[in-house]
């Protein structure tokens, strides 16, 4: 069976490095915001003002990924043998005849990862198929709705 610390491990690993992308260009940009050549040149000139706009979104994603990081650690420490989908869980769930192993995070849902050869996606249990799994075990089906129609998912296993 998958790892599952496994699985949160490698989604740390790539929030970290994430974060170092994030911080590192938000230094730039502050940077690039304090420089002298970037002093008004007059009052149509709003060079700098973006510039501080976008290091402070840049700051404030950089405390998201540490707030990623630090509950992806916490669930690493909880991850508990799971018999229906919760927090923490590896499901293997069907769906248009197709089975695909899925793992229920607080965070980085959509993030597709390879694990002893075996596709995994994530998937945030804020995201529609995260919170429509929950509670769900072997033998369970349910539905979620997208914009072309109503898809039906099938609980296989849960780990």
């Amino acid at each position: 069976m998958i790892d599952k610390k496994k699985i949160v491990e490698t989604l740390i690993e790539k929030l970290n490095t994430e974060l170092i992308e994030v911080e590192s260009a938000a230094k730039s940009t502050k940077d690039l915001a304090t420089a002298d050549d970037l002093k008004s040149e007059g009052k149509y000139d709003t060079r700098a003002i973006e510039a501080s706009y976008l290091a402070s979104a840049q700051n404030k994603r950089v405390e998201e990924i540490k707030l990623d990081i630090q509950m992806l650690e916490d669930l690493a420490i909880s991850i508990e043998p799971a018999t229906k989908m919760q927090l923490g869980s590896l499901g293997l769930i069907r769906c248009n005849g197709h089975e695909r192993f899925y793992f229920l995070s607080t965070t980085s849902g959509g993030s597709m990862l390879m694990i002893d050869d075996k596709p995994i996606l994530v998937i945030s249990v804020f995201s529609p198929i995260g919170d429509a799994a929950l509670g769900h075990g072997p033998g369970d089906s349910f539905e979620v709705e997208t914009p072309k129609e109503i898809r039906q998912y099938d609980v296989v296993e849960v780990h």
